[in-house]
């Protein structure tokens, strides 16, 4: 009867003749045969199944088998014996070199009829051994599939003991050697059901006998760390993590990051292996190890771990969002690892750019996954502007395309980075602080922030940037008696000289530190600043005090007794001074104080509050100018004739206070607006004229629109009526009465600096708030001050010494904007600061202003001319007085607070070599920095490019020993701007190389 089928078979007759011949021998076969027929029959059943060259030949072989094995037991049980399942095991079927890959399918294929028989018990002790000696064979996918397949259905074939464990950790192996044959969608679809196969059957053993898993999970984690040259494991690995019990993790991890035998390059070529999981389509739960392993090292305190694994890897788990089947992992990791890396913002700048790009891909998704996504999203960007603010310049693009979204409030943000920071301890993360390869483009070195001290860099950056000042200090001989001054000249010159990025103040903040200053606590920056001006003057008055007693003894000379009654630095920088008057409206007797000041305090209006105008005067306004205005004039301070004039300064007199110029601003035409105001006495009488007047305040600087620079100074001079609580105690009348009190300039500083009063006390929540109103910052003012008129016509040093040289009137002296300090926040007790500067010089003397080097030509911006610069801590980027004036329309918690202003020179004067000659009376003669401090920063130059030679070397050894990875903007190339464009999961997913998962949509 074998004869026959097999002679049907190897006929010519056409193949439904060959099915009908077949199927009659087959019905044949059923009856009773002799047990030569039968193994005969057997024989060729297993020849057709094992070697048969048609899928027919193969479907025969198959049922033939399974007629025997039903209708003919015994001969089927001595016929399927070990010995012969051992031959087909270990030697194989057919002639050699055509094994045939069906041996695990024929013994699948015939266990179900000897389960019940005597031999079952050998044939699968046989199995156990031998499936376990296959897996340590390596095959490829499609034998472990049939490997699988078998011990699903047959259990008592799972090799058990300790040879299970080994079978699971060989198991784990040859997944981490699969590899897809094609990147069609169809061959990876078949991929994808194959690696689940073999996965479940782990899951199936893990599940009989959990003592397995912790062995299986080491092997995983031994393929995973390994650095050795090979082959990259398989994304397949993936499907593994998935099937462990997560109540088993914490436990797992712990033992992982305690495990001192494991070293950090391991650690952190495991997590980059597991972060390419992420683009595992079907796995689950991978997010959740990923992010329980990067917090268990946050425990340990593995903080280096987590940086390097932190920037290598945070765009490539970005650019998954553009999946939707990958999304929902990959939001969760990078949730986590922005949310946690709070020391630094090179995270987050990582990924910023490509925000715009990934809104848009999502918004035009248009699907339910897209929209959650896009809210996670921006809540997840807001959280980073918070923490990291001083970046209007890169923030900007993103504010544009998230404005649609919602913004969380500042107690939700509070709550996320509160809640996912890696320590609470910052000094923890002091070393790893961002380390910046090259200085900045821009030339300028940035300031390492200490622990909340941007208040500090701010301030040294915006003095710094004050040329003047900045020549003056570094060119003080070496003295002991200013060691504050010392200090700042040793920081100054580091700023100017040094090759590092960024350079730790730390010397200066532990010198200029006010003692009531919490460490590590934000602090106010106009605080900080009075506190260390004050510092430095008085070390000046002091080192004089103690130059005098030194040479009382001996002759000193007229130019030495001059230098020691001249100004000290920091009064000829920024010394002016006020004269505040006040009038007695009921005797009209004035009395009058001058004082000195290092900053005006600006406070804000009342939003109904208008600025009252003394009648009848002229009108010298603040300006706002255009580029054009910024041309030196040759009278930078012109007086106004038709001022009424006084002699002397009154202080106790029956005359009436000068009459006030307000502060008005210039359009960049040049246009003059005034913005006027009465005095209380000049407007009795007037009151038809007040809605007039307030129509004319509310235009200027409107109770709705943002305030301007020239408004609050309007307000700080303009005229107080002192009256009920508030009255005046004259001398004259001797008793309390109702009075007019008038701030005038008497003398301008050098550099003006201003306070905007932001911050005040509320008593209903009983903490401190900030003032969030938008105030425009003119480049240009010109401010009222009085000034002898003899001064303006003379510039000559030899004044006259008539009645002329006393009469007073008032000037308008030009101001250009050098710096803008600016607070993120809504509270002085918390947010950061930053400041943007720029260098302000005058144009050479004698020059014609029209060839001046720094003047804007009319056909070009202002910021083009003139460059700004944005100072953020370690950061300093270019810069534009278009992102000075836009940054609060931007960011609303972003508002200008302190302000440094440049007072044009109308005479022939070497502002910054003078007052170094003042400056540095105490060893004589002018001097350049000393040569211990150059010596000292070439030093430091040289230790700098070691640093970086070694950092580079053990960088470049640490790159070399991590997996090579594919360039992640792949991912992004992948979602073009049309509609037809089609995702996939990454390239190189799997570790199978570009072709992976290319082109697979899901």
């Amino acid at each position: 009867m074998d004869k026959i089928l097999e002679a049907i078979l190897n006929s010519s007759y056409p193949d439904h003749m060959k099915q009908g011949l077949v199927r009659r021998v087959i019905e044949a076969s059923k009856q009773p045969m002799d047990s030569e027929q039968c193994w005969s029959m057997l024989e060729l059943s297993t020849k057709l199944f094992l070697v048969g060259d048609t899928k027919f030949k193969r479907s025969v072989g198959k049922e033939l088998l399974e007629v025997c094995g039903r209708y003919h037991q015994e001969a089927f049980e001595e016929f399927f014996n070990v010995h012969f399942l051992l031959s087909l095991l270990q030697e194989g079927y057919g002639s050699l070199g055509k094994r045939s890959l069906y041996v695990l399918d024929y013994i699948q294929l015939g266990l179900p009829f000897v389960l019940d028989r005597p031999s079952a018990n050998d044939i699968f002790s046989l199995l156990r051994v031998e499936v376990l000696r296959k897996v340590c064979e390596r095959p490829g996918v499609k034998q472990c599939v049939k490997i699988s397949k078998l011990l699903t259905q047959y259990p008592q074939c799972i090799p058990t003991g300790k040879r299970q464990a080994l079978f699971c950790q060989q198991l784990i192996r040859c997944i981490g050697q699969f590899r897809t044959v094609s990147g069609r969608e169809e061959a990876i679809v078949d991929f994808l059901d194959h690696v689940i196969k073999v996965s479940s059957l782990l899951q199936k053993i893990w599940k009989a006998q959990v003592s397995s898993i912790l062995p299986s999970l080491k092997e995983l984690f031994t393929i995973i760390s390994s650095t050795e040259e090979q082959e990259v494991p398989s994304i397949a690995l993936a499907s593994v993590v998935q099937y462990v019990p997560l109540e088993l993790m914490d436990g797992i991890l712990r033992n992982l990051t305690n495990d001192d035998s494991i070293s950090n390059v391991q650690m952190m070529t495991a997590i980059d292996r597991m972060i390419e999981w992420v683009s595992w389509p079907l796995g689950k739960n991978i997010d959740k190890w990923i992010i329980a392993l990067l917090k268990s090292l946050a425990a340990v305190k593995k903080f280096s771990i987590l940086i390097e694994v932190t920037l290598s890897k945070i765009e490539k788990v970005f650019s998954k969002l553009l999946y939707p089947i990958l999304r929902e992992g990959a939001l969760a990791i990078l949730r986590y690892m922005l949310l946690s890396f709070q020391h630094s913002h090179e995270a987050f700048h990582l990924v910023l750019p490509h925000i715009p790009r990934m809104v848009a891909s999502l918004i035009r998704e248009d699907s339910n996954s897209a929209a959650s996504c896009l809210e996670q999203l921006a809540e997840l960007i807001h959280c980073m502007f918070f923490r990291f603010s001083g970046f209007p310049d890169l923030y900007e693009p993103v504010v544009e395309a998230i404005k649609a979204l919602p913004i969380p409030n500042e107690d939700r943000i509070k709550h996320l980075l509160g809640q996912n920071a890696w320590t609470s301890q910052k000094n923890e993360l002091a070393s790893f602080y961002p380390r910046l390869a090259s200085k900045s483009e821009t030339g300028k070195i940035g300031l390492i922030n200490l622990g909340n001290t941007c208040y500090m860099n701010s301030i040294i950056q915006a003095l710094f940037m004050a040329s003047d000042f900045r020549r003056s200090v570094l060119s003080l001989a070496e003295n002991n008696s200013q060691p504050l001054m010392a200090k700042l000249q040793w920081l100054f010159a580091f700023l100017e000289h040094s090759q590092r990025p960024a350079i730790s103040p730390e010397n200066f903040l532990l010198a200029s530190w006010p003692p009531w200053f919490t460490r590590g606590a934000q602090q106010d920056c106009s605080e900080y600043l009075k506190y260390l001006l004050d510092r430095l003057h008085e070390e000046e008055r002091t080192g004089r005090r103690i130059y005098q007693k030194l040479k009382e003894s001996t002759w000193i000379s007229p130019a030495d007794q001059r230098r020691s009654t001249n100004k000290t630095l920091v009064e000829k920088m920024f010394g002016g001074k006020i004269t505040t008057k006040i009038r007695c409206l009921k005797c009209l007797k004035v009395s009058s104080r001058e004082e000195a000041f290092t900053d005006l305090s600006l406070a804000f209006p009342p939003a109904d509050k208008f600025v009252p105008i003394p009648n009848g005067t002229s009108v010298l306004p603040v300006e706002e100018m255009g580029p054009q205005s910024l041309r030196p004039s040759a009278e930078a301070a012109t007086v106004v004739t038709d001022l009424p004039r006084r002699t002397g300064k009154h202080h106790a007199s029956g005359e009436n206070p000068s009459k006030m110029l307000p502060v008005e601003t210039l359009r960049p035409e040049g246009q003059e607006t005034s913005l006027p105001f009465r005095s209380e006495r000049d407007m009795v009488g007037m009151k038809s004229d007040e809605d007039s007047v307030l129509s004319s305040w509310k235009q200027g600087c409107g109770t709705g629109a943002s305030r301007s620079v020239p408004d609050l100074i309007n307000y700080f001079l303009s005229p107080e009526t002192l009256t009920a609580e508030n009255r005046y105690h004259c001398e004259n009348c001797a008793s309390l009465q109702d009075a007019e009190k008038l701030a005038e300039l008497t003398e301008g500083p050098h550099y003006l600096i201003l306070t905007l009063l932001r911050f005040s006390f509320d008593l209903r929540a009983m903490r401190r708030k900030k003032i969030l109103d938008n105030v425009s910052v003119p480049l240009v003012l010109k401010l009222p001050v009085l000034t002898p008129t003899q001064e303006l016509s003379d510039p000559s040093p030899a004044r006259s010494s008539g009645p002329a040289a006393s009469c007073e009137g008032f000037a308008s002296v030009v101001y250009d904007l050098c710096s803008v300090v600016v607070h993120s926040g809504v509270s002085s007790e918390s947010g950061h600061y930053y400041c943007y500067a720029r260098e302000c010089e005058d144009a050479p003397v004698g020059s014609d202003p029209k060839n001046a080097p720094w003047k804007a030509p009319s056909e070009k911006p202002l910021d083009v001319a003139i460059q700004w610069y944005l100072f953020n801590d370690t950061r300093v980027s270019f810069s534009s007085f278009e992102s000075v004036s836009n940054v609060t329309s931007f960011f609303p918690k972003d508002t200008a607070y302190l302000l440094f202003y440049r007072q044009r020179m109308t005479k022939p004067k070497n502002m910054g070599q003078d007052s170094a000659a003042e400056a540095g009376w105490v060893n004589g003669d002018l001097s350049s920095p000393n040569k211990e401090l150059m010596e000292a920063i070439a030093k430091d130059n040289i230790l700098y490019l070691q640093e970086q030679e070694k950092e580079a070397r053990s960088r470049t050894a640490y790159i070399s020993a991590l997996p090579k990875s594919p360039l992640w903007w792949k991912d992004f190339e992948g979602d073009d701007d049309e509609d037809d464009s089609s995702g996939g999961c990454g390239h190189a997913a799997g570790g199978g190389g570009s072709s992976s998962f290319h082109g697979l949509v899901f």
